[in-house]
């Protein structure tokens, strides 16, 4: 049986938690009979207007206006549930039911109480694009391509300064300040996309960060929200969002959103005025002081509580209570305010907002920041929920533990997908280490795929050999085979069952580490913006060594897309032999053979220990072999030698 947000609320509202009025609102018949005079201050609505037809038919409204906490409130088309009065004069709660309300204007009566004076709002109900179950999400036959709007491309008619943000500066030799790429930059390269075989793009978040500079530091990053419902305007606007987004769709390019529901921005309303006492977790070392310096600057004091960053008290059976307050409750950083989870109005304003996004900008999945972080029981109650919606809808947590048990864990209680921390920590290491007989090397990853058994599906785990908050896999030393060692990486990430995710400028042979500023692993890409002197975006402006590395990735691509050995075939690993790891995808009479030489010095691949994956057909035996980047062929009735960190991939014809 499906339950409307209100039955969750009401078995709620008597925790202790929560300090809020809710009372019953009947119809005034008389209320809509005249034009309302405007005195009650109706200063704004979440969500800005909403969608009929949902399988859920409540609706959360947040109204914000001096003084609205005390007005009645009477609908013309639909029930009023309830209201809930918060600590703050200046929020109001509206709990609608809209079953069987139809697309157009919902008007709505904000009154004050004892007199004539009203607000009457025409609140806007939208017919739905399309069913919930023909939303389709990012799957492993994709191959996500994760970019940083700041730092990838500027279009056309980008404004030197947006009247109405807070003081920010964009000045691309600061790492850390904005540097001015936007929406509009992105979409004038689809063609880019297209033509290296990536299927979905995901950008870090898009949604304004109203914040200001902090000296040569900013809020570029995204992951600050202060407004939920509204792209940042230094990027564009939501329309221009909407329209990236159809645009994207025309060229066969998915878009995942990167959400965060764990914190929002310390300039975010609701900081400077709670809506409730509970509605930040922790906030007692905001009281009596504004918290900010005379420049402006954020700091603390000795209440200040900060997360530890270590996520394992989560599923830790001995987990202390002080471990888990500081995981969950602890904040991020003190510019990020650690939102209630438990607070079940926070919730359904993060939830809805999620639904609203899917409906309004036809994203194609969501990519949750911190999962872990916030309290686990919401986040997977919000799983559920948009599962009821968007059967074939997709969300990847960010879950950042490296042990793969951890990480399975959250996908068997119902977070879809998964981010695969193993995988990435694995190939760090093992690129730095010679492959022997047991542990080192390419060991680590064997060691760490064999336990796939412990997911509820291998097909829901992202993989990455490096992204956003991570050095870089090249980092800043020229040690010898680094390209080698890339190619080794990313041939592993494209052929073994994941959804592959790869990080703007890998296609390019960009580098960098967090040593000194996360900034310096989020440069930007070359011929993105005005005064480039190159561009990375045509063969013509890549140097030799670029173009080496985009062709062989790009061959790799296209090759993956649609292949269904690579996206439904079963896999076969070999324990690393004298140096070298085998994995083998097959279906059917295809086979897939990535082979990597995981040490420094020449190899062999003793083709008779491999034996097994020849024999296509039952009764022959198929001996060859195409490498699909380098286009070589091989006769597998013969042993291979190999250069040192060399990578094949193979594919018997």
């Amino acid at each position: 049986m499906k339950h409307s947000f209100n039955h969750y609320l009401q078995g709620l509202i008597a925790l202790p938690f929560l300090a809020l009025a809710i009372t019953a609102c009947h119809q005034r018949p008389d209320v809509f009979s005249s034009e309302g005079n405007n005195a009650v201050d109706v200063a704004r609505i979440d969500p800005t207007d909403w969608y009929v037809g949902l399988n859920d038919p409540s609706l959360q409204l947040m109204v914000y206006g001096k003084d609205i906490r005390e007005a009645e409130v009477y609908v013309d088309g639909a029930t009023v549930d309830s209201i809930v009065r918060l600590d703050s004069p200046n929020y109001l709660l509206v709990y609608l039911n809209i079953s069987g309300a139809k697309a157009g204007e919902l008007p709505i009566a904000f009154c004050r109480p004892g007199t004539d004076d009203k607000t009457i709002v025409k609140y806007q109900l939208k017919a739905r694009e399309k069913k919930g179950e023909e939303r389709e999400g990012f799957t492993n036959a994709d191959v996500l391509y994760l970019l940083m709007p700041d730092r990838f491309a500027q279009g056309p008619d980008h404004p030197t300064h947006v009247d109405g943000m807070t003081n920010y500066v964009e000045n691309r030799a600061e790492p850390s300040l904005r540097h001015g790429g936007d929406l509009e930059g992105i979409r004038q390269h689809l063609d880019y996309f297209n033509e290296l075989g990536v299927t979905a793009l995901w950008f870090t978040p898009i949604l304004e960060n109203d914040s200001p500079d902090d000296g040569p530091f900013s809020t570029y990053h995204g992951y600050a929200t202060t407004d939920y419902y509204r792209v940042d305007p230094r990027f564009g606007t939501n329309q221009q969002y909407r329209q990236l987004i159809d645009d994207a769709h025309a060229h066969g390019l998915k878009v995942v959103m990167d959400m965060i529901f764990n914190h929002c921005g310390f300039d975010h309303p609701w900081v400077s005025d709670l809506p409730s006492k509970d509605w930040l977790n922790l906030p007692e070392w905001l009281q009596g002081n504004d918290r900010r310096d005379e420049k402006g600057a954020v700091y603390p004091n000795e209440k200040f509580l900060q997360t530890s960053y270590k996520i394992t008290p989560v599923f830790d059976p001995y987990a202390s209570e002080a471990d888990m307050r500081e995981t969950v409750d602890g904040w991020f950083v003190p510019t990020m305010p650690d939102l209630n989870q438990r607070n079940p109005h926070v919730m359904r304003y993060l939830v809805q907002n999620s639904i609203w996004w899917i409906e309004t900008a036809a994203i194609d999945g969501i990519r949750m920041d911190t999962y872990p972080y916030a309290d686990k029981d919401a986040m997977l109650g919000w799983m559920r929920t948009l599962d009821n919606e968007y059967p074939n809808f997709n969300v990847v947590g960010e879950t950042w533990v490296t042990e793969p048990a951890y990480t399975a864990q959250w996908q068997q209680l119902g977070l879809k997908t998964v981010m695969d921390f193993s995988f990435f920590d694995r190939l760090a290491k093992a690129k730095n280490e010679e492959t022997d007989a047991w542990w080192d090397g390419y060991n680590r990853l064997y060691n760490s795929l064999l336990y796939d058994y412990l997911y509820k599906d291998a097909n829901h785990v992202m993989a990455f050999v490096d992204n956003h908050d991570t050095d870089r896999f090249l980092g800043t030393a020229q040690e010898p085979f680094r390209v080698n060692k890339l190619k080794q990486a990313l041939a592993l990430l494209l052929t073994l069952p994941r959804i592959p995710q790869i990080y703007y400028g890998t296609e390019i042979l960009m580098d960098g580490t967090k040593a000194v500023t996360d900034g310096n692993v989020r440069c930007d890409f070359p011929g993105g913006f005005p005064g480039d002197t190159r561009s990375a975006f045509t063969a013509e402006g890549r140097t030799a060594a670029e173009q080496d590395m985009f062709q062989w990735l790009s061959k790799l691509l296209h090759w993956r897309n649609g292949n269904e050995t690579i996206i439904s075939g079963y896999t076969t690993q070999f324990t690393p032999w004298k140096g070298v790891y085998v994995v083998a995808r097959r279906l059917h009479r295809n086979t897939v053979i990535t082979v990597v030489n995981g040490t420094s010095q020449p190899a062999t691949l003793e083709v008779s220990r491999f034996a097994e994956l020849l024999d296509t057909t039952g009764s022959a035996t198929s001996t060859r072999a195409i490498d699909i980047p380098t286009e070589r062929t091989f006769d597998l009735s013969h042993d291979v030698q190999l250069a040192p960190r060399e990578a094949l991939v193979l594919e018997l014809q």
